[in-house]
């Protein structure tokens, strides 16, 4: 299985020189098997504009876009992403089910279209079926994927385990905010259920880096999980390696990697920032 970064930042997109090193795009990851083109997303910011480079020159998506939850950040690239927007396309795209059964369509309708927007989904180009995803084990483009419901400010978020059939697995979880359960044991607030078992024993761990200990209010406000945590649930879980992602958009590439030093000091495995373009084989 290979992870193809494709946008890593939190919010909105951070362009200019600064930000270069790490990339300004928002959400998205590609996710191939071994030797092959992308076909399962995870999120849709304006990432998604990089993987018709990933496919070829003028070719459609046919796969599978996962979002973790609706804003803007982890949807916006959806009507920019050429290769799905495309004739000849098959495009599912899947958002965490909605409390009382809401429509997948009619909800992303909501944030796009007029006056908001020139079309509605239903003006892509191509073959777009959008569903409903209830949390559990599904069989999505030749992947076994855990969805499960993680605690995030603003509407129902999911967190994803992606497991190829080798058994090799990746977990994402770029929005997590764990707070009010209570303090952990090293006070970075206790591991969400959710969370322990997405990260549990995999072999990445893709974890939100937008906010550090020292902002911690501020995370709670915004209802992420800090540097911190992310360390703490992977060194708790097993996970073999901690890619932090969902950079905060006004954080500079120096300062970026100056916290993933910080992070890597006190983590008892590898820890590296997630940038654009970069690739892990898992």
């Amino acid at each position: 299985m290979r992870a193809t970064f494709c946008g890593v930042r939190g919010s909105t997109p951070a362009p200019g020189p600064e930000f270069v090193r790490i990339g300004g795009h928002t959400s998205c990851v590609a996710i191939s098997p071994d030797g092959g083109r992308p076909r399962l997303l995870l999120d849709a910011g304006t990432g998604i504009r990089r993987v018709p480079a990933l496919l070829g020159a003028g070719a459609p998506f046919r796969g599978t876009i996962l979002l973790t939850h609706l804003h803007w950040d982890h949807v916006q690239g959806i009507p920019f992403f050429t290769a799905g927007d495309h004739p000849d396309s098959q495009v599912t795209l899947a958002v965490p089910a909605q409390p009382g059964g809401g429509d997948a369509e009619a909800v992303l309708e909501r944030a796009m279209s007029p006056p908001h927007f020139p079309i509605t989904p239903s003006g892509l180009r191509g073959d777009w079926t959008f569903v409903g995803l209830e949390p559990g084990w599904h069989d999505v483009e030749g992947f076994r994927v855990l969805a499960a419901e993680i605690p995030h400010k603003g509407g129902r978020t999911y967190g994803y385990r992606v497991v190829d059939g080798a058994g090799r697995s990746l977990a994402y979880l770029p929005d997590h905010g764990p707070h009010g359960s209570g303090p952990g044991p090293d006070g970075h607030g206790a591991r969400h259920p959710a969370a322990r078992d997405l990260a549990q024993d995999v072999d990445v761990l893709v974890h939100g880096g937008q906010f550090t200990e020292a902002q911690h209010d501020l995370a709670e406000d915004f209802g992420h999980a800090t540097v911190e945590y992310a360390v703490a649930l992977a060194a708790e879980g097993g996970a073999r390696r901690l890619v932090l992602s969902h950079h905060a958009p006004a954080r500079t590439d120096d300062e970026v990697e100056a916290i993933v030093r910080t992070a890597a000091a006190t983590c008892p495995v590898p820890v590296t920032a997630a940038a654009e373009t970069q690739t892990i084989d898992v």
